[in-house]
């Protein structure tokens, strides 16, 4: 009998034994599979049943999380969602997340294990952490002002601070609120069809993921690259720009807008935007130069984060000389985005340094303790400080004698250059008003600001966007609440 109840109670371990193997690779080794399984909505409740940590701009949040009741209980809020939406995105409980709402979203969610001071006892138990803060380098007067400078307007803006490469502004018009895709219900599922059905694209980030023709803009890089490579010297000396222009190797006439072009120096030339003026001077500085200039600044840069991604601005560089005469004037296959040319202001205005772009200052705990920072950021020369120093009196002269009058402030030194680029089949579309600018108040040690404003849908009269009649007043609006700030 004895023996019956000894054999009993082994089979019995042995059973045990087996259900605990059998939990244990359940829990531990099939876990990943468990967890990835779309039946499984543990980790989704789990997901929204804490409020969302926030981004911040000013020190003050943005970003909201509201309590639904429902079993994805809290859902996202926005304070003058359309404002920000370039920035933060959307967090949606059907569509997931975008821009920084994406990009930060393990601080946000609380997933990050630097939230949680057990990180270790949280995988155990699989608990969650309160969310985390995203702190923004954005100034809030800056980013209003380039809102409400655009209005109705299809268009973008992008701000910079130049000695550090934070980003001070990051508009995109037409707009929209990301509150109506933050739930799950039918109603966001109607806000989600009208938005990607909007021929305006109300959620493209024109700012960092749309690119343009720079038009008269790019001449800022050719002017650049000519200096720096000897072609040009004295900025007061007649060049040897006939007008019209013919492109190299071809029978095609390049003109200007104007009058008195030929043979112009290039102050004037850069003041009155000479096309044919710059268009040989890209010729003659080769396609070597101007791509190493170009690629200094920016263009063909895939790996550009901010953190979220930001569209290749581009300048080819397989062209032959007609192509290059055409590309140094924005033309062609030259396209950027208005970040990248906020970037190249910043790098004429710090000397020829460009520092990288960034959006996140800093990640915090919700109580305020930090677990990031932006730290120092990466420096390139883009062009000798020599060459700098005469970029930065070219651009002041567009200001106080050329084309960008509108965008002067007075007791500030104030540099820019306009830009029209012309697009579809027969350059037949209204063209784009570009400008691009830096402004530092007389009391600074340096500058503060650049700027690059696009205006899709500008004035149909050309010759108040090449003027500086749309974009530069939105310019002078942006650099004037960062100076008062």
């Amino acid at each position: 009998m004895t023996r019956y109840i000894r054999h009993a109670a082994v089979f019995c371990a042995l059973l045990l034994a087996s259900l605990l193997a059998n939990a244990a690779r359940i829990q531990v080794v099939q876990a990943g599979s468990y967890d990835d399984n779309p039946a499984n909505r543990r980790q989704t409740i789990a997901r929204y049943h804490e409020p969302r940590g926030d981004i911040l701009v000013g020190g003050r949040p943005v970003t909201g999380s509201r309590d639904s009741g429902g079993q994805l209980r809290y859902e996202r809020s926005y304070e003058n969602g359309p404002l920000y939406a370039p920035v933060t995105g959307f967090a949606s409980q059907l569509y997931g997340t975008t821009f920084l709402e994406h990009a930060e979203d393990d601080v946000l969610s609380g997933s990050d294990p630097m939230l949680s001071p057990f990180p270790l006892w949280n995988d155990l138990t699989r608990a969650r952490a309160d969310g985390g803060d995203v702190v923004t380098t954005l100034d809030r007067g800056a980013q209003q002002a380039a809102y409400e400078g655009l209005g109705a307007r299809k268009g973008a803006v992008a701000a910079i601070e130049p000695s550090t490469g934070r980003i001070l502004a990051l508009v995109s018009t037409p707009s929209y609120d990301p509150a109506v895709l933050s739930g799950n219900g039918s109603a966001v599922k109607r806000s989600w069809s009208r938005l990607i059905g909007d021929r305006n694209k109300p959620m493209l980030n024109r700012a960092a993921r749309q690119t343009y023709p720079p038009g008269s803009t790019f001449k800022v890089v050719t002017a650049a690259a000519a200096l720096d490579a000897g072609v040009i010297t004295d900025l007061d000396e007649p060049t040897d720009s006939p007008a019209p222009y013919t492109l190299p190797g071809t029978t095609t006439s390049l003109t200007n807008e104007g009058e008195g072009c030929e043979d112009a120096p290039l102050r004037a030339a850069f003041e009155w935007s000479c096309n044919t003026v710059f268009a040989k001077l890209g010729a003659d500085v080769g396609v070597a130069d101007m791509t190493a200039t170009a690629q200094g600044f920016g263009f063909n840069d895939t790996a550009l984060r901010i953190p979220f991604s930001v569209a290749r601005s581009t300048f080819d560089t397989s062209v032959d000389r007609a192509q290059l005469a055409l590309s140094s004037i924005g033309q062609y296959n030259t396209r950027a985005t208005p970040l990248q040319m906020a970037m190249v202001s910043a790098a004429v205005a710090n000397g020829g340094q460009l520092r990288a772009p960034y959006l996140v200052e800093r990640t915090t705990t919700d109580a305020g303790a930090t677990l990031a920072t932006a730290g120092s950021r990466p420096v390139r020369q883009v062009m000798r400080p020599s060459t700098a120093v005469r970029m930065k009196e070219l651009m002041e002269g567009v200001v106080t004698e050329g084309t960008g009058g509108n965008a002067a402030i007075p007791g500030a030194r104030v540099g820019g250059k306009t830009g029209t680029a012309q697009h579809g089949i027969g350059n037949a579309g209204v063209p784009y008003a570009w400008f691009v600018s830096w402004a530092q108040a007389e009391d600074d040690m340096e500058p503060k600001v650049a700027v690059a404003v696009v205006v899709e849908d500008g004035s149909a009269d050309r010759g108040e966007i090449s003027g500086g009649g749309v974009a530069a007043p939105i310019a002078r609006a942006v650099m004037q609440a960062v100076l008062t700030s």
